[in-house]
């Protein structure tokens, strides 16, 4: 039996890892090879390759992070149970900075590159691993399997295809289309498309010119250490919790801005144990399906109050506990969270209410949009006006990051925004709400605030952002940044319409946006030839009142997650899982699991990996040998019971 897997990032690597485990829970009925392809670093990819700066860095704590499937078990390092992110830093590094450490994404890749070594060296008898450097352009259906070609002049083979290919880069469409054309046609001018920050050509922006940038979230706090640090800038503490930047001269201006001009705030920082699991009192997957209407579920209406509620219950908790203190906080948080849970049994409590009857009156509600857009509503006289409520702004989040995810009322109140995603998908998958409430409600409300609210960087990156400031090197415009050609001036012009005197000219645009995955817009090549085949079809949520929607995610069936094809039928040979399914499925940008229990990450892989590996242990059977005479006692020939067998191999080279 012969398994291709496209893509060797997290989710490959992931699948790749419960294949060994499972493969070698029972002997394979064949001999079994696994082809594990990538077009950059075999065992990290693009986004995670080894080679890239070190002043990326993720975004979540190290401790939080394992590529295993589980941890440590006293046996040797294998498949199945292996030491998270944490515990191998922490043995390669003398200057391990400690669990609750943002490891750079070159380090994590790295960690991948020990993942993929620990795979090939433990695979069972019979299973062998053989490593593609190579870009697939092309599959298609043969009479017994599948036939992958490459881009660089070889093709393979497979029984099996899993399609894991991350992140590409749509075609641009709306403003981003007008801006690259009037660079392309405007000498001097830059446009750089939205994508990861390490394969962005930001090294070509020349020192003290002016660059546009637009978005204010992850992504543009890797664009702001690549023209920063990247640049040789360098930070140093001002012996009062802040920092200074010491800039090198090679810097360009920054110009930043986006809808809220509020860069993505800080995680809090960590107290949780890497396999902390929030029990949900409230928002719970069968509390709202049953209170919804008719089986179909508008988000708003119907999830949003719960989540709320389950937010408002440990924000208040919190502030329970931050008041009254360790003797006798605990006990008032408890009888509070008693008395919602009790409220419950008639429909979303009314937290605030019962937290009033607790003396906490006088605290404001968290309300996710005034956090999300923090400066809505309001005008600025000038540009100094507005820089001074965002550092004020600033430094309200830094304090409440300092304080951390446990004791700060508002990020432990916002922490469970986070906590809440595998609820929110069992909500959302698979067309769980109606069309209307999957497009406005959820793509379009919810899932930008929860994005800002829950995704934040290290509490470092806002300070940074505070000493740019300082230093002239960084502006933020204000909300609502706009962005368009300036023919007059034969520049880019970038401005607020909520701050007076803002307009500032700039040469280079960079869309420091994540991309949003849709396969009618991805020009790759497999993407297109997946779809003109009708191998790969686009998801439609479909109302019962005939509203569609469209969602621009690959079509799968639940797990183990087979393609559906122009016909409606699943291509049981064939599983796509990851970014090609956003709007499917939610959250398909994950990156990681964590140590100690499986998440859904895990969970999606092992999915796959239990199909392959049923398949590749199929029970054999006798069959009379056509070549054999019939006797008392037949030759047999030994065959998998069922599936196909492809033994041929290639007439061009397979790069390994």
């Amino acid at each position: 039996m012969k398994v291709a897997i496209v893509g060797s990032g997290p989710r490959g690597l992931s699948i790749l890892e419960r294949m060994a485990a499972r493969l070698a829970e029972h002997p394979v009925a064949e001999e079994t090879v696994i082809y594990l392809i990538d077009s950059h670093r075999i065992g990290s990819g693009r986004v995670w390759r080894s080679d890239q700066p070190e002043w990326f860095l993720m975004n979540t704590v190290a401790d939080e992070v394992s590529a295993f499937s589980g941890p440590p078990d006293g046996g040797p390092t294998r498949p199945g149970a292996g030491p998270s992110l944490a515990q191998w830093w922490s043995g390669l590094d003398p200057d391990y900075p400690g669990p609750n450490s943002y490891a750079p994404r070159a380090l994590h890749g790295r960690y991948m590159h020990f993942i993929l070594r620990t795979i090939e060296g433990n695979l069972p008898e019979g299973v062998r691993l053989v490593r593609v450097r190579g870009t697939v352009d092309d599959l298609a259906r043969t009479d017994d399997g599948y036939r992958l070609v490459l881009r660089e002049g070889a093709w393979l083979t497979a029984d099996r295809v899993v399609l894991a290919t991350g992140h590409t880069t749509p075609e641009l469409t709306g403003t981003q289309r007008v801006l690259a054309a009037y660079a392309g046609r405007t000498p001097g001018l830059r446009h750089i498309a939205g994508d990861s920050a390490a394969d962005m050509p930001l090294d070509d922006i020349p020192a003290g010119s002016s660059v546009g940038v637009l978005g204010l979230g992850l992504s543009f706090y890797d664009v702001m250490a690549a023209l920063t640090e990247g640049r040789g800038g360098r930070y140093e503490e001002d012996g009062e919790g802040g920092l200074v930047y010491r800039p090198s001269g090679t810097e360009p201006v920054i110009v930043a801005g986006s809808r809220s001009s509020m860069p993505l705030p800080a995680r809090g920082r960590n107290q949780k144990h890497h396999d902390h699991r929030y029990d949900h009192l409230l928002f719970t997957t069968e509390r709202i399906l049953a209170h919804s209407r008719h089986g179909e579920i508008s988000f708003a209406e119907d999830a949003v109050p719960w989540l709320l509620a389950e937010v408002e219950l440990v924000y208040y908790a919190t502030t329970l506990i931050s008041r009254h203190g360790p003797e006798h906080g605990p006990e008032r948080a408890a009888a509070f969270r008693a008395d919602v849970v009790a409220a419950a049994r008639d429909g979303v409590p009314d937290v605030v209410a019962l937290a009033a009857g607790y003396g906490l009156g006088d605290v404001p509600r968290i309300d996710l949009d005034a956090q999300a857009r923090p400066f809505a509503g309001q005008h600025f006289e000038g540009p100094d006006d507005f820089e001074a409520a965002l550092r004020s702004a600033l430094a309200r989040d830094l304090a409440h990051a300092e304080a951390g995810n446990v004791d700060d009322p508002l990020k432990a109140g916002l922490d469970v925004i986070r906590d809440s995603r595998a609820v929110i998908r069992s909500l959302v998958d698979f067309a769980g709400l109606t069309p209307a409430s999957h497009r406005e409600e959820f793509l379009g409300w919810y899932v930008p605030r929860s994005s800002f609210l829950a995704a934040g960087p290290p509490r470092t990156r806002l300070r940074q952002v505070a000493a740019l400031l300082a230093r002239g090197v960084l502006r933020v415009v204000g909300p609502d940044t706009r962005f368009r050609p300036d023919p007059e001036s034969g520049r880019f012009a970038v401005h607020s319409p909520y701050v007076a005197e803002s307009k500032v000219l700039v040469d280079t645009v960079v869309d420091a946006r994540v991309p949003i995955p849709d396969v009618r817009l991805d020009p790759h090549p497999l993407t297109r030839r997946l779809r003109e085949r009708g191998i790969w079809t686009s998801f439609v949520n479909h109302g019962a009142d005939g509203d569609r929607f469209d969602t621009g995610g690959v079509a799968v069936t639940e797990a183990p997650f087979h393609p559906v094809g122009r016909e409606g039928l699943p291509d049981e040979g064939l599983y796509v899982l990851g970014i090609p399914t956003e709007h499917t499925r939610w959250f398909m940008q994950g990156g990681s699991s964590r140590p100690g229990f499986w998440t859904d990450f895990v969970q999606n892989a092992d999915a796959i990996a239990a199909d392959v590996a049923a398949a590749a242990r199929r029970p054999v059977v006798e069959v009379p040998d056509p070549e054999v005479p019939d006797v008392e006692a037949p030759a047999v020939v030994r065959v998998p019971a069922a599936g196909p067998r492809d033994l041929r191999v290639p007439t061009a080279p397979v790069a390994v």
